[in-house]
């Protein structure tokens, strides 16, 4: 017993030094973009500062368009996520539940999306997007990401935790096929819908390199991509203040966003759908 309590306690100490040393970049980033250039730069090194300041903030939301920023990035991340909510809910019941010629093999070729980087696919997206007239427009952007191989997987696999019973008792109420998915199927699987969602705004919220690639003016451009000509116009990157303020204004509502959801984000790995 005494080695039991022993073991936990030493995992639980762990977890805590590993906690404080992810945690802290991030404390160093909230406490400094409240600072002053001179408290930055103080010495002796004070981790707080000495009154909330938020000068940086005000500065860095006037020195850059971070407002069009902001709602270019909503429009393609939800807007994305909209238009992936549909086709992976789609895919995952014709997956789970729709016995076709193939189904099997289909969907392991499905998932081969999974082990293509889409870095490797960048070129070629460029190129169809470029011959569509589409760059420098959001759903320039958005076309490349419409399907997800991992959405559908998540919720094919909740999908099929479902038990059968339900299923035939809706066909019996006179339920179509899109019924039963409204009906049944969608509110089951709410956490792993809600998972997939959190990470699809967090991935298409943080991503840069595509949209960098894509887009030209402000009219199109994400917050991470402003951050970056941000970081270029701040003196070569010698106003940490104001760096750390417009940091923190992008990555705020993602941070905002995972504490609200987290109990159904857990939830949807732990325990997909309903145990037949």
């Amino acid at each position: 017993m005494k080695e039991k309590i022993y073991s936990k306690f030493i995992i639980y100490i762990l977890l805590i030094i590993v906690t404080i040393i992810m945690i802290t970049p991030l404390i160093w980033l909230v406490t400094t973009s409240f600072k002053t250039k001179s408290e930055i730069f103080s010495q002796p090194f004070n981790i707080f500062p000495e009154k909330l300041n938020f000068n940086n903030f005000t500065n860095a939301w006037s020195y850059a368009p971070f407002s069009e920023y902001y709602i270019n990035t909503i429009i393609i991340s939800f807007g994305l996520l909209f238009i992936q909510l549909i086709m992976i809910t789609m895919a995952a019941f014709a997956f789970a539940r729709i016995d076709f010629p193939g189904r099997e093999f289909f969907f392991i070729l499905f998932l081969t999306q999974l082990m293509i980087t889409p870095q490797s696919t960048i070129f070629p997206n460029y190129l169809t997007i470029s011959n569509l007239g589409l760059l420098d427009t959001k759903i320039g952007v958005m076309l490349p990401y419409f399907a997800s191989a991992m959405g559908t997987f998540m919720l094919r696999q909740a999908f099929r935790e479902i038990p059968i019973s339900l299923e035939d008792a809706a066909k019996l109420d006179g339920c179509n096929v899109f019924q039963m998915v409204r009906h049944v199927f969608i509110p089951i699987a709410r956490p792993t819908l809600i998972a997939f969602s959190v990470i699809s705004v967090t991935y298409h919220w943080n991503e840069f390199l595509w949209p960098l690639l894509v887009t030209e003016t402000s009219r199109s451009r994400t917050v991470t991509v402003g951050l970056t000509i941000f970081a270029q116009q701040a003196e070569g990157g010698a106003e940490w203040g104001l760096l750390m303020a417009a940091t923190l204004i992008v990555i705020l509502p993602l941070l905002v966003t995972f504490a609200i959801f987290q109990k159904f984000f857990v939830q949807s790995f732990a325990n997909s759908g309903l145990k037949g």
